[in-house]
Order: C-alpha cells, then sequence, then structure tokens
C-alpha cells in the first residue's frame, strides 16, 4: 500500500488492550520502555495547571447553577486528558476544542472569561483564534475534527511545520464527520492527532452500546493509523503519548488516534440528570482515580512538591476563580447589531438592509 504521496505506508500495529499508563492511582511509577516519562518541571506544569483547571471548573459550575451561564458542560475528572493533550502542543500548533473543553482552552492561556462567552450565549465565542491557535469550540460533534484535517493539510502545502490536536468524546466517534476526517488525514498524511477522551458516557449512552471494537483506538488500524491507548487518567502518560504522536506527525509519519480512558464525573451538562442511567457506584469507584490526587501523590513522594507549594497552586487558583466570579457579575451589554458582523467578508446589500431595519426598530422602541 502507498499513501497519496507515493511512498510506501507503514502497516499500523494494533492497539494494546491495556491502557498505557506511567503513573497508578496510588502515585508509584509504572515502568514503560516504550514510553519516556515526562520530567519533574513537566510533571509540575501538568499538576498545577490540573488544579487551577479544575478550580476554574467548579467555579464555572456553580455559576450555572447561578443562571449566569446559559448552560455548562463540566470536565471534572478529565483534566488529565485535557491538560496532558494541550501541554504536549508547541507554539505553532493548533488545538480544536469541542464545547466541553473549557479547561483545555484556560490551559492553552486563552482569557477565562473568553472562555465562557460561548457559554454565556455573549457571542459566538470570546477569544481570537489566530492569537492563541485555538479553533472556536464547536457544538456539533466531530465538526471540528474535519476542520483541523484542512488546516494543518493547507499549511503543509504551505511549508508550515504545523500540528493540530483534535479533542473529542466517545459520542464523537459515531458521527459521519469522524469517519470523514479520520479518513481525509490518513489518505492526505495530515499531521493532526485525534484525542479520544473516552469519558464512558455520550449523554446518557454507554460506550459498549456505541461501538463493539476491542478499544477505539483500534478504528485507527482500519484508516492506516496509528492507534495509541492510553489511561486518561494520567497527566504524565497523556502527555508523553500525545507529545509522541505530535512529533511523528510533524516529521511526516502521518495522523494518529489516541483514547484515553478517562470518566466524567458530573452530569453531562448542569440540566443532566445523570443519576437516571448510571450506578453510584460506579461514580465513587473513577472517584478514587482522581488524577490530580494521582499525579501529587508521585510528586510528594519525590520530593518536588510539599504542602507550601500546594497551597500556593491553591492560591492561584482561587484568584482566577475569583476573577471569573467578579468578571460574570454584571449584566453583558450587547450590541443587537453585531448581529450582522462578521456573516460575509463583504457585507451584502440584503445584510446592510436587515441590519438598518433592526436598529430603526430598536430606536422607535
Amino acid at each position: 500500500m502507498k499513501r497519496s504521496d507515493g511512498r510506501p505506508r507503514p502497516v499500523p500495529a494494533l492497539p494494546t488492550l491495556e491502557p498505557i499508563r506511567l503513573v497508578d492511582p496510588g502515585g508509584a511509577r509504572v515502568p514503560d520502555p516504550g514510553h519516556t516519562p515526562p520530567g519533574h518541571d513537566t510533571l509540575l506544569a501538568l499538576l498545577r495547571a490540573m488544579v487551577i483547571g479544575r478550580r476554574f471548573d467548579r467555579q464555572a459550575s456553580a455559576l450555572a447553577r447561578q443562571g449566569r451561564l446559559a448552560v455548562y458542560p463540566s470536565s471534572h475528572g478529565q483534566e488529565a486528558c485535557q491538560v496532558g493533550g494541550v501541554l504536549a502542543l508547541s507554539e505553532g500548533d493548533w488545538l480544536f476544542p469541542t464545547y466541553r473543553d473549557c479547561v483545555a482552552l484556560v490551559t492553552r492561556g486563552v482569557d477565562p472569561l473568553g472562555v465562557l462567552t460561548l457559554l454565556r450565549g455573549s457571542w459566538h465565542h470570546g477569544y481570537d483564534p489566530h492569537r492563541h491557535r485555538c479553533a472556536p469550540q464547536c457544538t456539533p460533534l466531530a465538526t471540528n475534527a474535519s476542520h483541523a484535517v484542512g488546516l494543518t493539510y493547507a499549511a503543509r502545502r504551505r511549508g508550515e511545520d504545523t500540528a493540530a490536536l483534535v479533542l473529542m468524546g466517545d459520542g464523537a466517534t459515531s458521527e459521519g464527520d469522524a469517519h470523514e476526517a479520520y479518513n481525509f488525514a490518513a489518505v492526505w498524511n495530515a499531521p493532526v492527532v485525534f484525542l479520544i477522551q473516552n469519558n464512558q458516557w455520550a449523554i446518557s449512552v454507554p460506550v459498549h452500546r456505541q461501538s463493539a471494537a476491542p478499544t477505539l483506538a483500534h478504528k485507527a488500524v482500519g484508516y492506516g493509523m496509528r492507534g495509541h491507548h492510553v489511561d486518561g487518567n494520567d497527566a504524565a502518560a497523556v502527555h508523553a503519548v500525545v507529545a509522541h504522536a505530535l512529533a511523528e506527525a510533524r516529521a511526516g509519519g502521518g495522523p494518529a488516534i489516541i483514547e484515553a480512558q478517562t470518566y466524567r464525573l458530573d452530569p453531562h451538562t448542569n440540566s443532566d440528570a445523570p443519576q437516571r442511567y448510571r450506578d453510584d457506584a460506579e461514580v465513587a469507584a473513577w472517584r478514587r482515580r482522581d488524577p490530580i490526587a494521582r499525579l501529587e501523590a508521585l510528586l510528594r513522594a519525590e520530593g518536588v512538591v510539599d504542602d507550601p507549594a500546594m497551597a500556593a497552586v491553591g492560591a492561584d487558583a482561587e484568584r482566577l476563580a475569583a476573577a471569573v466570579r467578579d468578571g460574570l457579575a454584571g449584566d453583558d451589554r450587547l450590541d443587537p447589531a453585531e448581529l450582522f458582523a462578521h456573516v460575509y467578508a463583504e457585507p451584502t446589500e440584503l445584510l446592510k438592509q436587515e441590519r438598518r431595519t433592526l436598529i430603526d426598530e430598536i430606536r422607535e422602541g
């Protein structure tokens, strides 16, 4: 078999059934000759970002309950996936998030208030995608995957050394958009890594009702891609595997699918009732696999962090939460005429007329 560029296509190996793990749930290192664990500086950055990300997530969830956000899809319990994946990106890479990936955007350096703009209903999104190299959050499942393939294909044709990380859930893999993205990425040898956060539930549908594959990572083989199966609550393992896959993609090794086994501890959104479809014992079992506690235990045992260090990180997280509360305390002052901005590069005559009509109606009261 050959790729579209004429070069031989290596036969992808089957992913392992047991997920790759570098730190066990108790915080002890797990030797793995195939994967180099991150150094202490990276592990400390991962821990810090997860603590801050969780505090942001808890604050946003509270604001949704207070009615200050229209909706909020929590990623509580999935911090290792989002933080581990984002910190593996280079400065020139792109991130393609979904609606549940607010922590990933905050980790990438996007203003937390800008992250919540979409979920407040104020605007389509609240940040400059080009500045942060983060695509707008998408609500339709898997549409971001095709966008990432197109961006990296274009970048490669321009001679740019750019890769992209696509975040998607297990439910998104059942969408036709996912199939199209995987297929085009493989045929075009696009430098894209698809990180599937398998949090076990697509709203109320369990993963075994969506796929009969041994793992979701095994789907990569059918497209001619590399596939990796990783413990999604092990930030060290997620970072190592994603960093390796991105490096291979940038070097011309093609795209990859990474399945990260994790769990959504909170409801699908603040309007969901998960007790109707999942067992409390299942949730309790996953709480014991907390990604933050796991990495903190390792770094404490190795003398990298102590109580004062963790208190300092906690204080930073509280400052961010306070800034989010203060920023969302007032009412949004929205200009209805902005509805017509950015629809076309050059507004059509019909659009201009509709804008004038709206403004006249507002003035008339």
